[in-house]
């Protein structure tokens, strides 16, 4: 009998067994005094996560008071990585239904991994409010933080779409419209620009479920007759890239804490009606696909940082965020912080050739945006808009333009911006706190 099953001959007790648990990732569950599972959980250390429920902390804590007595044996299953730990989880849960994990199971305020069925090339969303028809489900999960990571990894690896974008391939317009940052890191096919066909999409989008449902074994050795068939083909490419995903599958235990992957919580505000409201009320062309907002923070009035944060399609895009400590201004001076952090940026991406967001939108008054100019104009950059968002009666205020403009409270547009604001505030204020216990506890 494996080991990582069940113990033979005398049981020992729970407390000491979790001793003989390895230190890898997998799933612990807990057994009643009938041997039922009554408790799944999931855990990067297996011996130092199930052990943490043998302390006396967890004995008089309100989460876990309830179920310590009932605890009268406890197995594990091993799993590669935190990710397949994660889905293992969900699916015991889902399969077992134990008993204290009953609040998972009916209700859907937990999140979903959500795959769309009925569009030519699917959707993964990330859902607390999972559709009931045309979409095929994983979950419920019990960390919303994990699975948004979870979905940032396997992103990496089977290159889907997890934009709202509603793509019909026999309509011509979509062979000009312009991906996102996604299809340029190499995270998405960009089916929105028609650069992969349809069936090769719903392919890719087939190896994913094929993992969600724990089928990596087999999935490897598809994908692998698969490399074998194109490089006998001569269709090296196809196969490198094949190469590629095998190697980030076998691997997927290197990439750290699930949580350092996650994208931010979704904000209030419905993108698609933020997006239209910033085209109509600044008499945009087209819809602004990307925006881009900056911060300044001052680390106990000395140190000076700064923050860049960037939402794609209306939603935050973690792996587009930055971080910059200013290297040229003394003292407390947000308007030449400012300068600096701009040239920086678009001086950058100009002698990169990258694409300019579609908005800037700077945190600040009207000085923070001169000084925002200003730094555009030394390196002879223009973008599409500049504006800035006051804080204190929420006044956008735009290049040349003497009066703020001032948008209802409840605008689509104004609560877009204003999600933008704040990510990028907390962005830097996250930054300035890392310095700060750096710079209090010695730490390089």
């Amino acid at each position: 009998m494996p080991e990582d099953r069940l113990f033979s001959g005398e049981r020992p007790l729970p407390r000491e067994k979790v001793k003989t648990f390895p230190t890898t990732p997998g799933v612990y569950l807990m057994k009643d005094a009938r041997g039922r599972v009554i408790y799944v959980g999931k855990a990067v250390n297996l011996r130092s996560r199930a052990g943490s429920y043998f302390t006396k902390q967890a004995a008089i804590d309100r989460r876990t008071a309830d179920l310590i007595p009932e605890i009268h044996d406890i197995d594990f299953l091993h799993a590669d990585s935190e990710v397949d730990a994660l889905l293992l989880e969900s699916r015991l849960i889902k399969d077992i239904q134990p008993r204290f994990n009953s609040d998972l199971k009916d209700d859907k305020t937990f999140p979903y991994l959500q795959i769309t069925t009925r569009e030519p090339f699917p959707r993964i969303e990330f859902t607390r409010r999972p559709k009931s028809r045309g979409v095929k489900l994983f979950g419920p999960f019990t960390s919303a933080r994990k699975l948004r990571g979870a979905i940032a990894v396997l992103q990496k690896i089977f290159r889907f779409r997890n934009c709202s974008l509603d793509i019909d391939p026999n309509e011509e317009k979509w062979r000009w419209f312009r991906p996102c940052l996604l299809a340029s890191l190499g995270q998405c096919t960009a089916p929105c620009n028609l650069r992969i066909s349809k069936e090769d999409y719903r392919r890719d989008v087939r190896r994913l479920i094929m993992f969600l449902e724990g089928k990596k074994e087999r999935l490897l050795k598809v994908m692998n007759r698969e490399m074998l068939e194109a490089s006998k083909e001569l269709k090296f490419e196809k196969a490198a890239r094949l190469r590629d995903q095998i190697k980030a599958l076998m691997t997927l235990q290197e990439r750290g804490d699930l949580a350092s992957h996650a994208q931010p919580e979704a904000f209030y505000v419905d993108p698609k009606k933020g997006l239209l409201g910033l085209k109509k009320v600044f008499g945009l062309s087209t819809l602004p696909r990307r925006i881009e907002g900056v911060d300044i923070a001052h680390l106990q009035g000395g140190e000076t940082v700064a923050s860049l944060v960037q939402f794609i399609d209306g939603v935050p895009f973690k792996q587009g965020y930055k971080r910059f400590k200013i290297r040229t201004v003394d003292g407390v001076d947000d308007f030449a912080s400012m300068r600096e952090v701009v040239s920086r940026r678009f001086r950058r991406l100009d002698q990169e050739g990258e694409n300019f967001p579609d908005i800037l939108l700077i945190d600040g008054g009207k000085g923070q945006l001169g000084a925002a100019m200003e730094a555009l104009k030394s390196i002879e950059v223009k973008l599409p808009l500049v504006i800035s968002l006051a804080k204190r009666e929420e006044e956008i205020f735009l290049p040349g333009e003497s009066e703020p403009k001032v948008l209802s409270r409840h605008s689509y547009a104004l609560r877009l911006l204003q999600s933008v604001r704040d990510e990028s505030h907390r962005f830097a204020q996250q930054y300035h706190h890392l310095l700060r216990r750096k710079s209090t506890f010695g730490e390089e």
